[in-house]
Protein backbone atom coordinates (compact mmCIF):
# COMPACT_ATOMS: atom_id res chain seq x y z
CA UNK A 1 0.00 0.00 0.00
CA UNK A 2 1.32 3.33 -1.09
CA UNK A 3 0.53 6.89 -0.25
CA UNK A 4 -1.47 8.82 -2.79
CA UNK A 5 -0.30 11.94 -4.43
CA UNK A 6 -2.39 14.21 -2.39
CA UNK A 7 -1.49 12.49 1.03
CA UNK A 8 -0.93 14.44 4.07
CA UNK A 9 1.04 13.40 6.92
CA UNK A 10 -0.68 14.34 10.37
CA UNK A 11 -0.25 13.62 13.98
CA UNK A 12 -3.84 11.78 14.58
CA UNK A 13 -4.27 13.09 18.38
CA UNK A 14 -8.00 13.63 17.53
CA UNK A 15 -8.81 16.24 19.66
CA UNK A 16 -10.57 19.70 18.90
CA UNK A 17 -7.76 21.37 16.94
CA UNK A 18 -7.45 18.65 15.01
CA UNK A 19 -10.26 17.95 13.54
CA UNK A 20 -10.93 21.88 13.33
CA UNK A 21 -7.57 21.99 11.55
CA UNK A 22 -9.01 19.08 8.72
CA UNK A 23 -12.17 20.98 7.51
CA UNK A 24 -13.55 19.30 4.46
CA UNK A 25 -10.03 19.69 2.46
CA UNK A 26 -8.53 16.61 2.57
CA UNK A 27 -11.45 14.08 2.43
CA UNK A 28 -12.47 16.88 -1.07
CA UNK A 29 -8.98 16.34 -2.43
CA UNK A 30 -9.32 12.84 -3.40
CA UNK A 31 -10.54 8.97 -2.59
CA UNK A 32 -8.23 8.59 0.97
CA UNK A 33 -5.58 10.76 2.22
CA UNK A 34 -2.67 9.05 4.43
CA UNK A 35 -2.17 10.42 7.66
CA UNK A 36 0.36 8.39 9.11
CA UNK A 37 1.65 4.77 8.08
CA UNK A 38 -1.63 3.36 9.86
CA UNK A 39 -4.20 6.07 9.75
CA UNK A 40 -6.03 7.27 7.16
CA UNK A 41 -8.65 9.43 6.12
CA UNK A 42 -11.36 9.20 3.50
CA UNK A 43 -14.25 11.00 2.56
CA UNK A 44 -17.80 9.56 4.87
CA UNK A 45 -19.33 6.11 3.31
CA UNK A 46 -22.48 6.29 1.39
CA UNK A 47 -24.67 2.68 1.51
CA UNK A 48 -27.79 3.04 -0.63
CA UNK A 49 -29.39 -0.29 0.75
CA UNK A 50 -30.42 0.30 4.87
CA UNK A 51 -33.17 -0.48 6.82
CA UNK A 52 -33.61 1.56 10.24
CA UNK A 53 -37.13 -0.36 10.71
CA UNK A 54 -38.91 3.29 11.58
CA UNK A 55 -41.95 3.42 11.87
CA UNK A 56 -43.53 0.57 12.78
CA UNK A 57 -40.51 -2.09 14.24
CA UNK A 58 -38.24 -0.05 16.37
CA UNK A 59 -38.14 -3.05 18.11
CA UNK A 60 -35.26 -3.90 15.70
CA UNK A 61 -33.58 -0.86 15.27
CA UNK A 62 -34.43 3.05 15.07
CA UNK A 63 -33.45 6.17 13.09
CA UNK A 64 -31.17 6.72 15.94
CA UNK A 65 -29.50 3.64 16.86
CA UNK A 66 -29.00 3.16 13.21
CA UNK A 67 -27.54 6.07 12.26
CA UNK A 68 -25.44 5.57 15.19
CA UNK A 69 -24.04 2.35 14.04
CA UNK A 70 -23.70 3.87 10.76
CA UNK A 71 -21.17 6.06 12.14
CA UNK A 72 -19.33 4.20 13.63
CA UNK A 73 -18.68 2.12 10.99
CA UNK A 74 -17.62 5.46 8.93
CA UNK A 75 -20.73 5.95 6.77
CA UNK A 76 -22.27 9.59 6.99
CA UNK A 77 -25.05 9.44 4.20
CA UNK A 78 -26.90 6.25 3.95
CA UNK A 79 -30.90 5.38 2.02
CA UNK A 80 -33.49 3.41 3.98
CA UNK A 81 -35.35 1.15 2.66
CA UNK A 82 -39.43 1.72 3.22
CA UNK A 83 -40.45 -1.66 4.25
CA UNK A 84 -41.90 0.24 7.19
CA UNK A 85 -45.20 0.30 8.64
CA UNK A 86 -46.78 2.30 7.63
CA UNK A 87 -45.56 1.96 4.54
CA UNK A 88 -44.15 5.22 2.77
CA UNK A 89 -46.63 5.11 -0.46
CA UNK A 90 -48.09 8.66 0.02
CA UNK A 91 -46.71 11.88 1.15
CA UNK A 92 -48.16 11.91 4.67
CA UNK A 93 -46.62 8.22 5.56
CA UNK A 94 -43.39 9.54 4.17
CA UNK A 95 -43.74 12.34 6.55
CA UNK A 96 -44.05 10.26 9.55
CA UNK A 97 -40.46 8.92 8.28
CA UNK A 98 -39.12 12.03 7.78
CA UNK A 99 -39.71 13.42 11.09
CA UNK A 100 -38.13 10.28 12.78
CA UNK A 101 -35.35 10.50 10.68
CA UNK A 102 -34.76 14.87 11.43
CA UNK A 103 -35.55 14.36 15.08
CA UNK A 104 -32.79 11.95 15.71
CA UNK A 105 -30.72 10.92 12.75
CA UNK A 106 -27.19 11.48 14.13
CA UNK A 107 -25.80 11.34 9.92
CA UNK A 108 -27.32 12.39 6.67
CA UNK A 109 -30.56 9.88 5.84
CA UNK A 110 -32.23 9.97 2.78
CA UNK A 111 -35.86 7.69 2.48
CA UNK A 112 -36.84 6.01 -0.71
CA UNK A 113 -40.35 5.71 -1.60
CA UNK A 114 -42.72 2.66 -2.23
CA UNK A 115 -42.95 1.70 -5.45
CA UNK A 116 -46.54 0.29 -5.16
CA UNK A 117 -48.97 0.85 -2.53
CA UNK A 118 -48.25 -1.19 0.57
CA UNK A 119 -45.26 -2.40 -1.30
CA UNK A 120 -48.06 -5.05 -2.72
CA UNK A 121 -47.45 -4.20 -6.14
CA UNK A 122 -50.87 -4.04 -7.15
CA UNK A 123 -51.33 -0.20 -7.19
CA UNK A 124 -48.49 2.56 -8.17
CA UNK A 125 -47.93 4.64 -4.75
CA UNK A 126 -48.48 8.16 -4.82
CA UNK A 127 -45.13 8.83 -6.60
CA UNK A 128 -45.59 12.26 -7.85
CA UNK A 129 -46.23 13.10 -4.60
CA UNK A 130 -43.34 11.89 -2.49
CA UNK A 131 -40.62 12.91 -5.56
CA UNK A 132 -39.61 15.78 -3.99
CA UNK A 133 -38.22 14.22 -0.86
CA UNK A 134 -37.18 11.02 -1.64
CA UNK A 135 -33.60 9.32 -3.50
CA UNK A 136 -35.95 6.89 -5.50
CA UNK A 137 -38.54 4.52 -5.52
CA UNK A 138 -38.50 0.83 -4.31
CA UNK A 139 -40.10 -1.93 -3.02
CA UNK A 140 -37.38 -3.84 -1.53
CA UNK A 141 -37.89 -7.11 0.18
CA UNK A 142 -40.47 -8.05 -2.71
CA UNK A 143 -40.21 -8.24 -6.13
CA UNK A 144 -42.73 -6.61 -8.32
CA UNK A 145 -44.35 -9.53 -9.90
CA UNK A 146 -46.25 -7.79 -13.09
CA UNK A 147 -44.40 -7.09 -15.62
CA UNK A 148 -46.95 -4.11 -16.85
CA UNK A 149 -46.85 -2.50 -13.45
CA UNK A 150 -42.98 -2.01 -13.47
CA UNK A 151 -43.28 -0.66 -16.95
CA UNK A 152 -45.62 1.64 -15.84
CA UNK A 153 -43.33 2.70 -12.41
CA UNK A 154 -40.93 3.06 -15.06
CA UNK A 155 -42.27 5.26 -17.15
CA UNK A 156 -43.23 7.37 -14.27
CA UNK A 157 -40.42 7.42 -12.31
CA UNK A 158 -39.11 9.18 -15.65
CA UNK A 159 -40.75 11.37 -15.59
CA UNK A 160 -40.42 12.93 -12.15
CA UNK A 161 -36.80 11.95 -12.92
CA UNK A 162 -35.93 9.48 -10.28
CA UNK A 163 -34.10 6.00 -10.22
CA UNK A 164 -36.13 2.66 -10.14
CA UNK A 165 -34.35 0.65 -6.82
CA UNK A 166 -34.99 -2.93 -7.72
CA UNK A 167 -35.63 -5.97 -5.60
CA UNK A 168 -35.40 -8.56 -8.08
CA UNK A 169 -37.20 -11.96 -7.31
CA UNK A 170 -39.53 -13.80 -9.13
CA UNK A 171 -41.78 -15.24 -6.97
CA UNK A 172 -42.84 -18.05 -8.61
CA UNK A 173 -39.54 -19.71 -8.42
CA UNK A 174 -38.89 -19.86 -4.53
CA UNK A 175 -41.33 -23.17 -3.55
CA UNK A 176 -40.19 -22.37 -0.17
CA UNK A 177 -36.06 -21.97 -0.24
CA UNK A 178 -34.62 -20.10 2.33
CA UNK A 179 -30.78 -20.97 1.16
CA UNK A 180 -29.20 -20.82 -1.83
CA UNK A 181 -30.22 -23.91 -4.25
CA UNK A 182 -26.33 -25.56 -3.74
CA UNK A 183 -24.15 -27.95 -2.37
CA UNK A 184 -25.16 -27.32 1.23
CA UNK A 185 -29.14 -27.04 0.73
CA UNK A 186 -28.45 -30.73 -0.75
CA UNK A 187 -25.83 -31.75 2.10
CA UNK A 188 -28.12 -30.45 4.92
CA UNK A 189 -31.77 -31.39 3.97
CA UNK A 190 -32.86 -27.36 2.98
CA UNK A 191 -35.21 -26.08 0.33
CA UNK A 192 -32.74 -23.98 -1.82
CA UNK A 193 -33.67 -20.69 -3.86
CA UNK A 194 -32.88 -21.26 -7.12
CA UNK A 195 -30.73 -18.56 -9.15
CA UNK A 196 -32.80 -17.91 -11.58
CA UNK A 197 -35.81 -16.24 -9.05
CA UNK A 198 -32.79 -13.24 -9.29
CA UNK A 199 -31.78 -12.99 -12.64
CA UNK A 200 -34.87 -14.04 -14.55
CA UNK A 201 -36.51 -10.95 -13.01
CA UNK A 202 -33.49 -8.18 -13.86
CA UNK A 203 -33.26 -10.00 -17.98
CA UNK A 204 -37.15 -8.71 -17.84
CA UNK A 205 -36.07 -5.25 -16.09
CA UNK A 206 -33.57 -4.42 -18.34
CA UNK A 207 -35.84 -5.08 -20.99
CA UNK A 208 -38.26 -2.61 -19.84
CA UNK A 209 -35.40 -0.04 -19.29
CA UNK A 210 -34.52 -0.43 -23.28
CA UNK A 211 -38.39 0.54 -23.74
CA UNK A 212 -38.91 3.43 -21.31
CA UNK A 213 -35.58 5.10 -20.95
CA UNK A 214 -36.05 4.28 -17.28
CA UNK A 215 -32.78 4.94 -14.81
CA UNK A 216 -32.68 1.79 -12.73
CA UNK A 217 -30.66 0.31 -10.28
CA UNK A 218 -30.82 -3.30 -8.82
CA UNK A 219 -30.59 -4.17 -5.73
CA UNK A 220 -27.84 -7.07 -3.75
CA UNK A 221 -26.88 -8.88 -6.89
CA UNK A 222 -25.91 -12.46 -6.04
CA UNK A 223 -25.37 -14.75 -9.01
CA UNK A 224 -22.74 -15.40 -11.77
CA UNK A 225 -25.95 -14.76 -14.06
CA UNK A 226 -26.88 -11.27 -12.89
CA UNK A 227 -23.32 -10.07 -13.35
CA UNK A 228 -23.02 -11.07 -17.20
CA UNK A 229 -26.57 -9.84 -18.04
CA UNK A 230 -26.00 -5.93 -16.37
CA UNK A 231 -22.06 -6.36 -17.92
CA UNK A 232 -24.03 -7.19 -21.16
CA UNK A 233 -26.92 -4.26 -20.48
CA UNK A 234 -23.88 -1.66 -19.63
CA UNK A 235 -21.90 -2.83 -22.66
CA UNK A 236 -25.65 -1.78 -24.98
CA UNK A 237 -25.74 1.65 -23.27
CA UNK A 238 -28.53 1.11 -20.78
CA UNK A 239 -28.22 3.49 -17.73
CA UNK A 240 -28.21 0.75 -15.21
CA UNK A 241 -25.98 0.35 -12.16
CA UNK A 242 -26.12 -2.51 -9.08
CA UNK A 243 -25.08 -3.22 -6.19
CA UNK A 244 -23.04 -6.43 -3.99
CA UNK A 245 -23.12 -6.91 -0.45
CA UNK A 246 -19.66 -7.22 1.63
CA UNK A 247 -21.26 -11.12 2.23
CA UNK A 248 -21.60 -11.89 -0.93
CA UNK A 249 -17.82 -11.15 -2.08
CA UNK A 250 -15.98 -12.72 0.63
CA UNK A 251 -18.70 -15.71 1.59
CA UNK A 252 -20.15 -18.59 -0.31
CA UNK A 253 -22.80 -21.57 0.74
CA UNK A 254 -19.88 -23.59 1.80
CA UNK A 255 -19.03 -21.68 4.65
CA UNK A 256 -22.90 -21.87 6.20
CA UNK A 257 -23.83 -23.15 9.39
CA UNK A 258 -27.22 -23.86 10.79
CA UNK A 259 -27.53 -20.52 12.62
CA UNK A 260 -30.23 -17.91 11.39
CA UNK A 261 -27.01 -14.89 10.95
CA UNK A 262 -26.56 -16.98 7.65
CA UNK A 263 -29.74 -16.50 6.76
CA UNK A 264 -30.45 -13.24 4.01
CA UNK A 265 -31.98 -12.31 0.81
CA UNK A 266 -30.70 -13.21 -1.39
CA UNK A 267 -29.16 -16.33 0.12
CA UNK A 268 -24.95 -16.91 -0.42
CA UNK A 269 -24.54 -18.55 -3.41
CA UNK A 270 -21.79 -20.80 -4.54
CA UNK A 271 -18.26 -20.46 -5.16
CA UNK A 272 -18.54 -19.26 -9.31
CA UNK A 273 -21.34 -16.50 -8.28
CA UNK A 274 -18.90 -15.67 -5.78
CA UNK A 275 -16.19 -15.24 -7.93
CA UNK A 276 -18.44 -13.69 -11.12
CA UNK A 277 -19.32 -10.86 -8.18
CA UNK A 278 -15.61 -10.00 -7.70
CA UNK A 279 -14.60 -9.90 -11.28
CA UNK A 280 -17.86 -7.68 -11.84
CA UNK A 281 -16.31 -5.47 -9.26
CA UNK A 282 -13.08 -5.26 -10.69
CA UNK A 283 -13.78 -4.76 -14.41
CA UNK A 284 -16.96 -2.23 -13.20
CA UNK A 285 -20.08 -4.03 -13.49
CA UNK A 286 -20.99 -3.61 -10.34
CA UNK A 287 -20.33 0.08 -9.45
CA UNK A 288 -20.92 0.29 -5.80
CA UNK A 289 -21.31 -2.18 -2.21
CA UNK A 290 -24.20 -1.34 -0.12
CA UNK A 291 -24.91 -3.79 3.54
CA UNK A 292 -28.24 -4.17 2.88
CA UNK A 293 -27.94 -3.58 6.98
CA UNK A 294 -31.54 -5.58 8.31
CA UNK A 295 -31.78 -5.75 11.60
CA UNK A 296 -34.10 -8.43 13.50
CA UNK A 297 -34.48 -9.33 17.13
CA UNK A 298 -32.64 -11.96 18.78
CA UNK A 299 -35.50 -14.00 19.22
CA UNK A 300 -36.37 -13.59 15.29
CA UNK A 301 -33.04 -14.90 14.49
CA UNK A 302 -32.92 -17.45 17.21
CA UNK A 303 -34.89 -19.75 15.08
CA UNK A 304 -32.23 -21.51 12.32
CA UNK A 305 -31.96 -21.28 8.82
CA UNK A 306 -35.27 -22.52 8.08
CA UNK A 307 -37.28 -20.50 10.41
CA UNK A 308 -35.33 -17.19 11.43
CA UNK A 309 -36.28 -13.80 9.74
CA UNK A 310 -34.08 -13.13 6.29
CA UNK A 311 -31.93 -10.56 6.94
CA UNK A 312 -28.22 -9.59 8.58
CA UNK A 313 -26.76 -6.55 10.04
CA UNK A 314 -23.52 -4.84 8.46
CA UNK A 315 -22.82 -1.34 8.69
CA UNK A 316 -20.53 -1.75 11.79
CA UNK A 317 -18.08 -4.61 9.63
CA UNK A 318 -18.32 -3.67 5.88
CA UNK A 319 -15.19 -1.57 5.58
CA UNK A 320 -13.04 -4.21 8.22
CA UNK A 321 -14.14 -7.01 6.29
CA UNK A 322 -13.45 -5.52 2.41
CA UNK A 323 -10.39 -4.15 3.63
CA UNK A 324 -9.16 -7.15 5.32
CA UNK A 325 -10.01 -10.10 3.03
CA UNK A 326 -9.89 -7.96 -0.35
CA UNK A 327 -7.67 -5.17 0.07
CA UNK A 328 -4.84 -6.86 2.28
CA UNK A 329 -4.91 -10.11 0.36
CA UNK A 330 -4.09 -7.81 -2.95
CA UNK A 331 -7.65 -8.12 -4.84
CA UNK A 332 -8.29 -4.74 -4.25
CA UNK A 333 -6.74 -1.06 -3.57
CA UNK A 334 -7.60 0.45 -0.87
CA UNK A 335 -8.76 3.26 -3.35
CA UNK A 336 -10.94 0.87 -4.86
CA UNK A 337 -13.13 0.47 -1.57
CA UNK A 338 -13.25 4.13 -1.26
CA UNK A 339 -15.17 4.53 -4.77
CA UNK A 340 -17.28 1.84 -4.18
CA UNK A 341 -18.72 2.65 -0.62
CA UNK A 342 -18.32 6.43 -1.04
CA UNK A 343 -17.44 7.96 -5.05
CA UNK A 344 -19.77 5.76 -7.01
CA UNK A 345 -23.12 5.50 -5.09
CA UNK A 346 -22.92 9.64 -4.30
CA UNK A 347 -22.63 10.58 -7.67
CA UNK A 348 -25.21 7.66 -9.00
CA UNK A 349 -27.81 8.40 -6.64
CA UNK A 350 -26.70 12.53 -6.61
CA UNK A 351 -25.80 12.77 -2.66
CA UNK A 352 -23.44 15.79 -1.40
CA UNK A 353 -20.61 14.87 -0.29
CA UNK A 354 -20.03 18.01 1.61
CA UNK A 355 -18.07 18.37 5.30
CA UNK A 356 -17.85 14.38 5.77
CA UNK A 357 -15.14 12.22 6.47
CA UNK A 358 -14.06 9.67 8.45
CA UNK A 359 -10.42 8.26 10.26
CA UNK A 360 -9.73 4.57 10.38
CA UNK A 361 -6.72 2.83 11.86
CA UNK A 362 -6.15 0.34 9.55
CA UNK A 363 -3.48 -1.68 11.50
CA UNK A 364 -5.99 -1.69 14.72
CA UNK A 365 -6.83 -5.97 14.92
CA UNK A 366 -9.98 -7.02 16.42
CA UNK A 367 -12.45 -10.08 16.40
CA UNK A 368 -15.95 -9.54 15.27
CA UNK A 369 -17.71 -9.25 18.57
CA UNK A 370 -21.50 -8.29 17.85
CA UNK A 371 -22.16 -7.60 21.26
CA UNK A 372 -20.29 -4.18 20.97
CA UNK A 373 -22.07 -3.28 18.22
CA UNK A 374 -24.38 0.05 18.05
CA UNK A 375 -27.09 -1.39 16.28
CA UNK A 376 -29.90 -3.36 18.11
CA UNK A 377 -29.75 -6.05 15.22
CA UNK A 378 -26.77 -8.48 16.58
CA UNK A 379 -26.87 -11.40 13.68
CA UNK A 380 -23.78 -11.61 11.66
CA UNK A 381 -22.33 -13.98 9.73
CA UNK A 382 -18.87 -12.79 10.50
CA UNK A 383 -19.43 -13.37 14.06
CA UNK A 384 -15.74 -13.95 15.20
CA UNK A 385 -13.82 -13.75 12.11
CA UNK A 386 -10.89 -11.77 12.57
CA UNK A 387 -10.60 -8.22 11.14
CA UNK A 388 -8.08 -5.13 10.72
CA UNK A 389 -9.41 -1.52 10.52
CA UNK A 390 -10.72 0.44 13.63
CA UNK A 391 -12.99 3.38 12.85
CA UNK A 392 -11.56 5.94 15.00
CA UNK A 393 -13.83 9.10 14.22
CA UNK A 394 -15.88 9.69 11.60
CA UNK A 395 -16.88 13.71 11.04
CA UNK A 396 -20.79 14.72 9.42
CA UNK A 397 -21.45 18.38 8.41
CA UNK A 398 -18.12 18.87 10.26
CA UNK A 399 -19.97 18.01 13.63
CA UNK A 400 -17.99 14.46 15.39
CA UNK A 401 -20.67 11.61 15.21
CA UNK A 402 -18.50 9.24 16.18
CA UNK A 403 -15.55 9.13 18.05
CA UNK A 404 -13.83 5.67 19.51
CA UNK A 405 -13.36 5.77 23.31
CA UNK A 406 -9.46 4.78 22.61
CA UNK A 407 -9.27 8.07 20.69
Amino acid sequence: MTETANAAIISPSFGPAFFESIGDSIAANGLCAFLSSSYVIFPGFCDVHVHFREPGFSYKETIATGSRAAARGGYTAVCTMPNLNPVPDTPAHLELQRSLIRGNACIHVYPYGAITLEEKGEQLADLEGMAPHVMGFSDDGRGIQDEDMMRQAMLRAKALDRIIVAHCEDNSLLRGGYIHDGGYAREHGHRGICSESEWGQIARDLELVRQTGARYHVCHISTKESVALIRRAKAQGLDVTCETGPHYLVMDDSMLQEDGRFKMNPPIRGKEDRQALVEGILDGTIDMIATDHAPHSMEEKSRGLEKSAFGVVGLETAFPILYTYLVKPGILHLEDVARLLCGNPRKRFGIPLGCDYTIWDLNAASTVSPEDFLSLGKATPFAGWPIRGKCMATVCAGKVVYRAETC
